[in-house]
């Protein structure tokens, strides 16, 4: 019987630490082939080599290379239930809760651009009840922006709006960052990516009395960006009447 760890897919390793251990290795190596040179061109022996272990070891965690394309999908998807959550803690301002949730979702996508983009590209290779499996896990995750969503609407912080498709633009957002990072890289750094991104989405939904409130947050985040910069350097190069440099 495949233990609680295993989830949707069962090992022959009954220990649920090294099942975790050696499917992080094995879902590592994977997501950087797939996305190289695609799901189908790869194989379970390329996959072993690149995770520095045996084709029989990989098949005592795994049965075939679905269910190492299910994992690594779906170890994208638990980044967003482990990582948003945290990010909200000691958070109780409905706002700052948002945006903290979006900038954690931005931040994981950063993080596992590989993983995303092989999300877009490679869910329709999985059969139908696993594509079913990676579904749900997606609305389950898009649950923890709606549930921000829903707050703030709730406080009279943004206005009335669909809760669910609104997710999917926040979402779509997060998203981008790895789908066209080719270009955004060129254009901005995340950290500005995230900031006009949530500027020009949660500008779309605020009510006057949300506005007064973000406003005051954007300007507490600024000034906590500014006590935390590093002093500036003093005592640097000055000019001579000649124009030559004294230090």
């Amino acid at each position: 019987m495949a233990s609680e760890a295993e989830g949707p897919v069962k090992s022959q390793v009954t220990d649920e630490t090294l099942v975790q251990l050696r499917r992080g290795q094995i879902v590592a190596a994977a997501v950087e082939l797939f996305s190289e040179q695609g799901f189908y061109r790869t194989t379970i022996q390329e996959v072993a080599r690149k995770a520095g272990v045996s084709t029989g070891l990989i098949y005592q965690y795994v049965h075939d290379k679905d269910d190492v394309l299910l994992l690594a999908l779906l170890s994208v998807l638990d980044s967003y239930k482990r990582e948003i959550p945290a990010a909200l803690v000691g958070l109780t301002d409905p706002i700052e809760r948002c945006w903290a949730a979006v900038d954690a979702y931005c931040r994981v996508i950063d993080s596992r651009r590989q993983g995303t983009v092989l999300a877009y590209r490679s869910t329709k290779s999985l059969p139908k009840a696993r594509r079913a499996l990676i579904k749900q896990a997606e609305i389950e995750t898009n649950e923890l922006i709606a549930a921000c969503l829903r707050d703030c609407i709730r406080e009279g912080l943004f206005r009335e709006v669909n809760v669910d498709l609104v997710t999917y633009y926040f979402v779509n957002f997060a998203h981008a960052w790895a789908l066209k990072h080719w270009r955004m890289r060129e254009l901005c750094a995340l950290d500005q990516y995230i900031e006009e991104g949530v500027d020009f989405l949660f500008s779309a939904l605020l009510t006057p009395k949300g506005r007064r409130r973000y406003e005051k947050l954007r300007a507490a985040r600024a000034r906590k960006r500014t006590a935390s910069a590093p002093p500036r350097r003093r005592g640097g190069a000055a000019r001579t009447a000649g124009g030559k440099t004294r230090r």
